[in-house]
């Protein structure tokens, strides 16, 4: 299979210097934030529930790791859609940076948890498995948010330009079960036994 959209919709990502560091800078601020705001009631509740599903529901769990696996390409394909579609129009450009602030200060406030509440176990869980994967996932979000930014100037429902944006779909999705192999990988390897693959 020739993969020559893949690394031609990475190309044209990393064109785009100025918005890569225009949105590297929203998920820094973002996360800070959230790391900042964790204390407040209304946040610490809902980072703490997030973590807590996070342990229980993919970390400590006797669910089938594919299904697992599933769950989570859903939940980033969902999200790659709508940084994706921010590039259809100027004005849709505010979807991914939304995509990017829901995610830095969510990544933010449950860093910020999983070390000040769950102490060393919480500390490994960031360390080993939950910061590295987060942080693959958002730089492909940041990368797919560059690309709508590069098309939402000149986007017109063409079939060359809409059969384009499907590639770019196509490409950053196959990087993103990528990460989320690599999690399911690193679940078996430290968290699951074998047993749970299916």
């Amino acid at each position: 299979m020739d993969l020559f959209f893949l690394k031609d919709a990475l190309c044209r990502a990393t064109q785009k210097k100025r918005a890569l560091v225009v949105f590297g800078v929203i998920f820094l601020v973002g996360m800070i934030l959230g790391i900042c705001f964790v204390k407040t009631p209304a946040f610490y509740e809902f980072h703490l529930n997030q973590c807590d599903r996070f342990l229980t529901r993919v970390c400590f769990s006797e669910r089938s790791v594919f299904l697992i696996f599933l769950e989570r390409l859903a939940g980033c394909f969902l999200l790659l859609l709508l940084t994706l579609a921010g590039g259809v129009h100027i004005a849709a450009i505010a979807v991914p940076t939304v995509v990017l602030i829901y995610r830095s200060y969510t990544f933010g406030g449950q860093i910020a948890v999983l070390f000040g509440v769950y102490g060393v176990s919480g500390a490994l869980v960031a360390l080993i498995l939950y910061i590295p994967i987060h942080l693959l996932i958002d730089a492909l979000l940041l990368l797919a948010a560059s690309l709508s930014v590069c098309r939402a100037r000149c986007f017109k429902f063409s079939k060359r330009e809409l059969c384009e944006l499907l590639l770019d779909l196509l490409a950053f999705l196959l990087l993103i079960a990528a990460v989320c192999l690599l999690e399911i990988i690193l679940l078996l390897a430290i968290f699951h036994p074998l047993g749970n693959i299916f």
